[in-house]
């Protein structure tokens, strides 16, 4: 089965949004990563960076390791002008980005992740000011479902409600809001894909499992 997210039509955006089309690979430099899968490259050959404006953002904040954490993924996005005009992204809101793409659980994020990110985030931000005509840097709640509808996503009239809840503020949804709303969505698909063996639609959790899955995102 096509799940939600996946295989979604984007319109005219140049980036490709996640979720992807089941077993394509990562967009980014560096070796083709797979959903699901983990990259081990941390330390990349200059080859990889050579040239890259996106290289100079990460490598200003990031540790030895050649990683990011929530902080250090903030104070670099915020540099990086992503947001444009928007709010700049909340902590709560890095945190599940990373987690989002965190498939060692170590907490942070690798440059090949972050170019992964970084694709995402540039075509979630053009679908919301597609919305966002007026540019007050909020969307109304039928506007979201709109949104969420042209990424792919099939949900029920309950599920949507229950989202706009969520991420709404006096019946607004807020740029940072909605990059949350869009992670999250996307991290629970991929989480959920992963264990759904025969496509169908249905799985059986353990609880631990299903606590690890829902709990770091």
């Amino acid at each position: 089965m096509a799940y939600p997210g996946y295989g979604g039509g984007f319109g005219s955006f140049r980036g490709q949004m996640p979720g992807m089309l089941m077993g394509q690979p990562v967009l980014g430099p560096g070796p083709h990563v797979f959903p699901g899968e983990y990259s081990r490259h941390l330390a990349y050959p200059d080859s990889y960076s050579a040239g890259d404006p996106m290289w100079t953002y990460f490598t200003a904040v990031a540790g030895q390791d050649g990683e990011v954490d929530a902080e250090e993924l903030q104070k670099c996005l915020t540099q990086s002008g992503i947001t444009g005009t928007y709010s700049p992204f909340s902590l709560e809101t890095c945190r599940i980005m990373i987690a989002m793409l965190d498939r060692d659980y170590t907490g942070k994020m690798g440059f090949n992740e972050f170019k992964e990110l970084w694709t995402a985030l540039n075509a979630w931000k053009q679908n919301f000011m597609t919305i966002d005509q007026d540019r007050s840097g909020t969307v109304e709640p039928h506007e979201l479902n709109q949104a969420i509808a042209v990424m792919g996503y099939r949900l029920s009239p309950q599920t949507l409600t229950a989202i706009v809840r969520r991420y709404s503020k006096n019946g607004r949804i807020f740029f940072d809001d909605y990059v949350a709303c869009c992670v999250k969505l996307r991290a629970l698909t991929d989480f959920f894909s992963k264990r759904d063996h025969l496509q169908e639609g249905v799985v059986n959790f353990i609880y631990d499992d299903f606590l690890q899955g829902t709990m770091s995102i």
